[in-house]
C-alpha cells in the first residue's frame, strides 16, 4: 500500500472512530447497466457531518456525502466515449465518493480527482480501488477560492484535455470562479463534460459561455437514480471555439 492510500485509509478510520459508520450500497448505471459498489457514510453518520460541518462556519458542507443523480449520469455517458478517455490525462471538480472516477479510471483515464476535504478524497479513493484495481491522484481544493501554489500542482504537467464536474453549480457564487478556474486549468482545445440537473445557476454558467464562443451538445437522462430521485439529469460536452471569430453558439443545443 503506498503513503496515499494509507493516508485515505486513516481518514476512514478516523471517521469510524469517530462515531461514523460507513454502507456500501450497489450503484447501477442506467443507460449502460454497468454496477459498481460504493461505499459511504451511513445515514446517522451524514447528519452528523452535516452537525459538525454547522459547528465550523465557513466550512464547506459534506454534501459529497451522498449519491448524486448527476454523477451517476455523467459516469453513464463516458462509458461511450471511454475511448476519448484512455491514456489521457483528465481532471474531476467534486469527486465525491468515485463513480465517475471509477469510470474514468476504468477508461484509462490518468485522473486527478479534487474535493474540499481529504475525506470526501478518502471515499474516492477508497472507492476507485476496490472497483477497478486503480485509484486517481487526489488533491484537496476548494474551487471557488483556490491558492495559487494548489493551481501550480495541478498544472505542473500541463493544462488539462478534459476536465469533468457533476453537479458543482448550486449557486449563483459558482458561475465566476468555475469559469475562471475552467480557463486556467482546461487546454484552449480542451473538453469540459458538465452534468446538472436543470437549476437555474446551471443555465447562467452556460449562458456565459455561449456568450464567450463555447460551442457544445447535450445529453440528458431521467434515471432511475440509486436515491430514487426523480430528476432530469443534462449532460453537457462544452468547448471553446476553435475560430477566434466563432459565431455565439445557441443554448438551444445545450438545453434539449
Amino acid at each position: 500500500m503506498n503513503e496515499e492510500s494509507k493516508r485515505h485509509l486513516t481518514s476512514l478510520q478516523q471517521l469510524m472512530s469517530n462515531g461514523g459508520e460507513v454502507e456500501t450500497v450497489n450503484v447501477q448505471l442506467p443507460r449502460t447497466g454497468r454496477s459498481y459498489r460504493i461505499a459511504l457514510p451511513t445515514e446517522d453518520s451524514r447528519m452528523m457531518l452535516f452537525a459538525q460541518a454547522r459547528e465550523r462556519p465557513g466550512q464547506p458542507q459534506p454534501f459529497w456525502s451522498q449519491l448524486w443523480p448527476s454523477g451517476v449520469a455523467l459516469a453513464d455517458v463516458l462509458i461511450p466515449n471511454s475511448a476519448a478517455l484512455a491514456g489521457v490525462r483528465v481532471l474531476e471538480l467534486g469527486s465525491g465518493l468515485g463513480v465517475t472516477a471509477s469510470v474514468a479510471l476504468e477508461s484509462g483515464a490518468l485522473l486527478t480527482a479534487v474535493d474540499y476535504t481529504e475525506l470526501a478524497l478518502s471515499f474516492c479513493h477508497y472507492n476507485t480501488r476496490m472497483n477497478t484495481g486503480r485509484a486517481p491522484r487526489t488533491m484537496a481544493l476548494n474551487w471557488r477560492e483556490p491558492q495559487p501554489e494548489a493551481l501550480a500542482r495541478l498544472t505542473e504537467d500541463g493544462q488539462f484535455p478534459i476536465i469533468l464536474a457533476a453537479d458543482v453549480l448550486y449557486e449563483g457564487a459558482d458561475i465566476a470562479p468555475l469559469i475562471e478556474l475552467t480557463d486556467s486549468l482546461l487546454l484552449p482545445d480542451g473538453v469540459l463534460w458538465l452534468a446538472e440537473p436543470g437549476r437555474k445557476t446551471a443555465a447562467r454558467f452556460l449562458l456565459a459561455l455561449a456568450e464567450r464562443g463555447w460551442v457544445g451538445t447535450t445529453e440528458y437522462s431521467d434515471g432511475p437514480w440509486p436515491n430514487g430521485a426523480e430528476v432530469r439529469v443534462y449532460v453537457h460536452k462544452l468547448q471553446r471555439p476553435t475560430q477566434p471569430d466563432w459565431l455565439l453558439s445557441s443554448l438551444g443545443g445545450w438545453r434539449p
